[in-house]
């Protein structure tokens, strides 16, 4: 986890929120997924900017930096790679609901780092966002774990697009289908 504790260190001191996100908030949230990589969400497009990470690539740890289009429904994201290390990708995000989430996510420790986890209910949100079969299936299987976080993503879901709130009632949907058998 130096990998991680290089990169939170590095946001933290230059004032960008960001949280983890992926496999290890799932895992954070009582749900247990393998994964190869952890995911951080970050708003700020200094992320993007090659000179915040040159004391890490000093190092010889490998950043790969890509810009999204304007089309594209991230600002980017950076890959952080460390020999013997899981690497990191930063997703950069660029909509407000995504600040707001990340202003409320709370700082939790994995292995030996202090780093800000999303919620449950915001987890779901950001994967209702991506809106993938593995991300429906982490949905489900976190709703399994902690059936209260829907009332609250109810009350979050407004804030994303038509596509991502559409997943989210077929979801729930699914699982009082598959209840009833």
């Amino acid at each position: 986890m130096t990998l991680l504790a290089d990169v939170t260190e590095i946001l933290d001191r230059g004032g960008i929120a960001h949280a983890v996100i992926g496999a290890a908030a799932l895992a954070v949230h009582g749900v247990a997924r393998a994964t190869a990589d952890l995911d951080l969400l970050a708003i700020d497009d200094r992320c993007l900017d090659s000179s915040l990470w040159r004391e890490l690539q000093a190092r010889g740890i490998e950043i790969e930096i890509r810009r999204g289009d304007s089309e594209d429904p991230l600002a980017g994201v950076v890959r952080i790679n460390s020999p013997g290390e899981a690497s990191i990708d930063l997703v950069v995000g660029r909509w407000r609901w995504q600040s707001e989430l990340l202003a409320r996510a709370e700082r939790t420790t994995l292995g030996d780092v202090s780093v800000p986890v999303v919620s449950a209910p915001e987890f779901v949100l950001l994967k209702l966002y991506a809106g993938g079969t593995q991300d429906a299936w982490d949905i489900d299987q976190l709703l399994d774990v902690d059936p209260v976080i829907e009332a609250r993503v109810e009350e979050l879901v407004t804030a994303l697009p038509a596509d991502s709130i559409r997943l989210w009632h077929q979801i729930l949907a699914n699982r009082v289908r598959a209840s009833s058998t």
